[in-house]
C-alpha cells in the first residue's frame, strides 16, 4: 500500500511545476473527478482546467470551489452530453481549437442503472458508451494534444516534466470479482445481441483494459492507467430509483469501508502524476519504484491500480484472455465503431 503520507509527500511536490499545465476531467463537476481536479488546483501553479460534464449548476459550483482553493486556477466547463460519440467530438475540437498540449486526460463518467439495453441514438447503449466507447473517443481524439505535452521540451520555461497521461476510473477486475470468467464474447463485443447489466460491466472494463494497454504499446511517451477507486461516497446511484433515499442510508453503514472523498482526489492525483506509473518510453529499464505493467512487464506503460496505488496482481483468467488477441481484437473493434458512427455517421450494426 503506497500511504497517504506518501501520496500527500509526492502531491506537495507539485508545485514545482512549472504553471500552466492542462488537465480535462471528463465527469469533472462531482464524484472522483471532481475531487481530484480540486486536488490538482490545491497542489498546482495556474493549473488550466476542462471540466466536461451536463449540469451548468454543479460546474458553477466545483468552479467556484476551485476558485477559492487556487485564485490562480484557470477552470472552464464544457457542457455536454457525452453517451453520444458526436458530442464528444465537439468537445475535444473545443479543446484542441485552444490548447497545444494536454498533460492530462481524467476520465470517470457513468451511472448504474436498472435498465435493460438503453440505445443511443448511434446504436450503442447508454451505459455501455459512457463507461467504455466515450472514453475511448476522447483518448484517441485528444491523443494529438498528449503526445505534444509528452515531446515539450523539459529546458522550456512551461515545461512539467513531460507529464502526458490517461487515467480512466472504473475497476480493472471486475470481470473476475466474485468469481467471474474474465472472458470477452468476441463476437458480440458491443453486446448488441447478447447484452446484460453483469455482462456490460465485464465487457467495459475488459474492454478498456486491453484498449489502454494497446494505447501504451503504440504511443511509448504516454502512460495509460486503468484505476479501483474501491468504495467512495459519489453520486453514482443518483439514477437509480429512490437511489438518493439508498444512498443517505447506506453512507452510515458502509462509511468504515470507505475511502473519503478528499483522499480519494488526493490518491487520484497521485495515481495522474507520479513517476510510480512512467510510460513505456521512460519505464523500459527503469530503476527504483516503478509499477508493474498490466502485462507483467516493469515500467509497460499501461496499468491496472487499485485504490491504494498498488498493481493489480497477475491473474490468469485475464492472461488468457489477452492470449486470445484480446487487444488487438478490441483495438480493431473500437476503430471500427469510430469509423462507422464518427467518420460516417451511421448507427452502429
Amino acid at each position: 500500500m503506497v500511504s497517504l503520507q506518501t501520496v500527500q509527500a509526492h502531491n506537495a511536490t507539485l508545485k514545482s511545476l512549472a504553471p500552466g499545465l492542462v488537465a480535462v476531467f471528463v465527469g469533472g463537476t462531482s464524484g472522483i473527478s471532481l475531487s481530484t481536479a480540486l486536488a490538482l488546483a490545491r497542489h498546482t501553479s495556474s493549473p488550466k482546467i476542462y471540466l466536461i460534464g451536463r449540469s451548468q449548476s454543479a460546474a458553477d459550483s466545483a468552479i467556484a470551489s476551485m476558485k477559492s482553493i487556487n485564485p490562480s486556477v484557470q477552470p472552464t466547463f464544457l457542457q455536454s452530453d457525452i453517451s453520444l460519440l458526436k458530442n464528444v467530438d465537439s468537445v475535444c475540437a473545443e479543446i484542441a481549437a485552444k490548447e497545444k498540449k494536454l498533460n492530462l486526460l481524467f476520465m470517470t463518467p457513468g451511472y448504474m442503472t436498472l435498465k435493460g439495453r438503453d440505445e443511443t441514438a448511434e446504436g450503442l447503449d447508454r451505459k455501455f458508451s459512457l463507461h467504455y466507447y466515450a472514453r475511448m473517443r476522447f483518448i484517441s481524439n485528444l491523443l494529438p494534444l498528449l503526445i505534444t505535452a509528452a515531446q515539450e521540451d523539459p529546458s522550456s520555461d512551461s515545461a512539467n516534466t513531460r507529464l502526458s497521461r490517461v487515467v480512466s476510473v472504473l475497476d480493472p477486475h471486475v470481470a473476475v470479482r466474485a468469481g467471474g470468467s474474465g472472458t470477452l464474447d468476441f463476437s458480440d463485443l458491443s453486446l448488441k445481441n447478447t447484452f446484460s447489466l453483469q455482462k456490460c460491466g465485464a465487457h467495459a472494463s475488459l474492454m478498456g483494459d486491453f484498449f489502454l494497454e494497446g494505447m501504451a504499446q503504440r504511443h511509448r511517451h504516454t502512460s495509460f492507467l486503468h484505476t479501483y477507486p474501491s468504495g467512495v461516497a459519489t453520486g453514482v446511484m443518483r439514477e437509480l430509483p429512490g437511489g438518493g433515499v439508498l444512498a443517505a442510508v447506506l453512507k452510515p453503514l458502509l462509511r468504515a469501508f470507505m475511502v473519503p472523498i478528499q483522499e480519494s482526489g488526493e490518491r487520484h492525483l497521485f495515481a495522474a502524476t507520479s513517476g510510480r506509473y512512467p510510460p513505456k518510453a521512460e519505464g523500459e529499464g527503469m530503476e527504483g519504484d516503478v509499477a508493474v505493467g498490466s502485462d507483467g512487464t516493469k515500467g509497460s506503460g499501461s496499468y491496472w491500480v487499485s485504490w491504494d496505488g498498488e498493481v493489480f496482481p497477475e491473474n490468469k483468467k485475464l492472461g488468457k484472455t489477452r492470449e486470445e488477441g484480446a487487444v488487438e481484437k478490441v483495438v480493431q473493434h473500437t476503430d471500427e465503431v469510430f469509423k462507422q458512427v464518427c467518420e460516417e455517421g451511421k448507427t452502429y450494426p
